[in-house]
């Protein structure tokens, strides 16, 4: 694939997104499955108010999918390929450490 301008941009407010260890745990919480905002205030320790701009923000740029069933709304990941790299990055973070021993 080419990248263009419009590309770049989207890819860097992507990685923008996922440089905030909040919405990192949050992710990490939603590998397992969907949870409501409650199961999820328990899951990452954030507060219910912080929790709802970081879910905000994942379903914009379509990290995380929802539903409302009742009165409760659910979130799951929109594609779980988000922890391949998450994972190309744990194993660099784990080879660094492992040369500086």
């Amino acid at each position: 694939m080419k990248l263009n301008e419009k590309l770049f941009q989207g890819i860097a407010e992507r990685f923008k997104v996922l440089g905030e260890p909040g919405r990192l745990r949050i992710l990490d919480a939603l590998r397992d499955g969907e949870l409501t905002v409650g199961d999820l205030v328990g899951k990452t320790g954030l507060n219910q108010a912080n929790l709802s701009k970081h879910l905000q923000l994942l379903h914009a740029l379509d990290f995380v999918a929802r539903r409302k069933h009742g009165l409760f709304v659910y979130y799951q990941l929109a594609a779980a390929s988000v922890f391949q790299l998450f994972d190309i990055i744990c194993r660099r973070i784990s080879l660094r450490a492992s040369l500086h021993r």
